[in-house]
C-alpha cells in the first residue's frame, strides 16, 4: 500500500468532495479534534501554526471526531460554528470521521498504517505530512501545538 495521502479524498465540512492530491507541494498538519475534550484548547495553538506557517506553505486540517468520549457530538455546522466563533480558527476543517474502529476513514486507515503504525489514542493526535504526501512525525495527543518538538519537525519539512 501506498504510503502517501494524496490519494485519499474527503469531504470539507460543508460536504464538497476534496482530494488530498490538491495539497501537494504543501506540509499538512492532520488534527482529529473535538470541541468537548480536555485538549479542546489546542484549537488557539493550531490556529497560530496556521497563521505563523501558513504563506510559508503550512496547511492545517482538522477532521473532527467523535469516537473518543462521544467528546464531539455536534453537526458539521455547530462544530464550523465552535471553531469559528470560540477559537477564531481559520484553517480547514472537514467532515466528520471515524479515526478507529470498523468505520475508520481511508484517511485514517492510511495514516495509522504507517510507521509508527497502530490506532489513533485519543482526540487531538497529530499527523504531519510531507510535500509529497508522506507521513513523516506523529504526535501524541500531550503534544501540544506549540511544542518546540513540533515546531521543529515543521520548520524541517516546509524547508526542504
Amino acid at each position: 500500500m501506498s504510503q502517501t495521502v494524496s490519494d485519499i479524498s474527503v469531504n470539507t465540512i460543508t460536504g464538497e468532495p476534496k482530494s488530498l492530491s490538491d495539497y501537494k507541494g504543501n506540509v499538512l498538519l492532520i488534527v482529529n479534534v473535538a470541541s468537548y475534550c480536555g485538549y479542546t484548547p489546542q484549537y488557539t495553538g493550531l490556529e497560530q501554526l496556521n497563521q505563523t506557517f501558513g504563506d510559508k506553505g503550512l496547511r492545517v486540517l482538522g477532521f473532527p471526531c467523535n469516537d473518543f468520549g462521544a467528546q464531539e457530538p455536534g453537526t458539521n455546522e455547530e462544530i464550523q460554528q465552535f471553531c469559528s466563533t470560540k477559537y477564531g480558527a481559520t484553517f480547514e476543517m472537514f467532515d466528520k470521521v471515524h479515526a478507529k474502529g470498523p468505520e475508520q476513514h481511508p484517511l485514517y486507515q492510511r495514516l495509522t498504517s504507517t510507521p509508527p503504525a497502530g490506532d489513533v489514542a485519543w482526540n487531538f493526535e497529530k499527523f504531519l505530512i510531507s510535500k509529497t504526501g508522506e507521513v513523516v512525525g506523529r504526535f501524541k495527543s500531550s503534544v501540544a501545538p506549540n511544542s518546540p518538538e513540533l515546531i521543529a519537525a515543521i520548520e524541517a519539512e516546509l524547508a526542504k
